[in-house]
């Protein structure tokens, strides 16, 4: 069919001729609507992007750090890597503490400890000017048997739910019948 008949055909039904394959001998065009055509392709394109990258997250210590904070600080990267992130930690060093650079090095080998087996180094400890940093990835095999324990987890507090209601139920009647 002629390039004008193509047009006029898609002129009668609403929608747009797109040329699909124009370095094809004859080139290839086809009746749709352009708009929504460029729409799903632009969702395609995202939906590859955000599979395969992992951001970097980055947890921030002192030398001095105490247990609670670090707790607290190991909670997050935690998370961090089991949402599949890279987490960055980094021991700040101001002024005097700069000396003694084994804190931050002690630092850093307890968060590695502390974390255990969910994370393993992907870059060692190294000093970049006051700052001394390393960064973790997740193991994989180590937050799949995680996130198994904690769907049975959730699954047994569901289960055990009902019965727990059931039973105060029948704890308020007994007392009030009384």
């Amino acid at each position: 069919m002629t390039p004008e008949e193509g047009c006029t055909r898609a002129e009668e039904q609403g929608l747009d001729l797109v040329e699909v394959a124009p370095n094809s001998q004859p080139p290839v065009c086809r009746i749709m609507d352009y708009g929504k055509f460029k729409y799903e392709e632009k969702k395609k394109k995202a939906a590859g992007k955000s599979k395969g990258s992992a951001s970097l997250k980055e947890v921030k210590l002192r030398p001095g750090t105490d247990d609670h904070d670090m707790s607290f600080k190991l909670k997050n990267a935690r998370r961090f890597l089991m949402d599949g992130d890279k987490v960055k930690v980094t021991v700040m060093f101001r002024g005097r503490e700069m000396v003694h650079r084994q804190m931050g090095y002690k630092q850093l080998d307890r968060v590695r400890e502390l974390l255990g087996e969910l994370a393993a180094t992907e870059n060692p400890p190294r000093m970049e000017g006051r700052f001394l940093s390393m960064i973790l990835v997740g193991n994989r095999e180590e937050i799949a048997k995680l996130r198994k324990i904690e769907e049975a987890e959730e699954k047994a507090a569901e289960a055990s739910a009902p019965e727990e209601g059931g039973d105060a139920e029948a704890g308020e009647a007994t007392a009030g019948g009384t």
